[in-house]
């Protein structure tokens, strides 16, 4: 798994000017191929009367799924330069519509690939990207004496505390880099003089 990825910070609309021609490029984070998909026929909805709606997405923090969409566009004029920004940015979980009112000025290929590609570019300057770290998903168990103290020592120390359930015993969820594992049981384990429980979970991603 990919240690962390980049991805849009919130969804959002950004419209640029080619030569009379409108270039409006709706970004969004998507964590399935098919919200995705959804997106892109929301968009198209939203703008039935365009020229083109075209399209492109990454799902996978490996990129593992990756299309483009040119909507009539001369093929690989459009979606694949959207797609090839996305990448360059190191783009991830992210779907881009750009939709275009041609204004009456023929752009040419060349034209072409540097609006849809540059439309994609300068949503992801106006809207901004987050970065997401892989964590391992732990639990800790503690005594109700000891939680307060251990939960506000916890964040003392940045740890992405998700949640705190109280029963029995309380319940803290945390998100450790898998390398600070080791060092956090032990941390823990003095902490609490040795009560407390380290009951490690599958994987996540997080904000940095």
């Amino acid at each position: 798994m990919q240690e962390q990825y980049r991805t849009v910070a919130r969804e959002g609309v950004h419209e640029t000017e080619v030569n009379r021609s409108r270039f409006i490029c709706a970004l969004a984070p998507a964590a399935t191929e098919q919200e995705a998909q959804d997106f892109v026929a929301r968009i198209r909805k939203e703008h039935p009367t365009a020229t083109h709606n075209c399209f492109a997405y990454v799902v996978g923090a490996d990129a593992s799924v990756q299309k483009a969409g040119d909507d009539g566009e001369p093929g690989g004029t459009a979606g694949v330069p959207m797609l090839q920004m996305l990448m360059r940015r190191d783009i991830r979980y992210a779907v881009a519509v750009v939709t275009r009112y041609y204004g009456g000025v023929k752009l040419g290929a060349g034209g072409l690939i540097r609006a849809y590609g540059g439309a994609v570019g300068e949503a992801l300057d106006a809207l901004g990207t987050v970065t997401r770290q892989r964590f391992r998903l732990a639990t800790v168990v503690v005594d109700h004496q000891r939680a307060g103290r251990l939960e506000n020592d916890l964040r003392a120390t940045g740890r992405a505390v998700r949640e705190v359930r109280y029963g029995e015993a309380v319940t803290i969820e945390i998100g450790l880099p898998e390398a600070d594992v080791e060092m956090f049981g032990a941390w823990l384990a003095d902490v609490s003089a040795g009560t407390a429980r380290l009951e490690l979970g599958g994987e996540a991603y997080g904000d940095v």
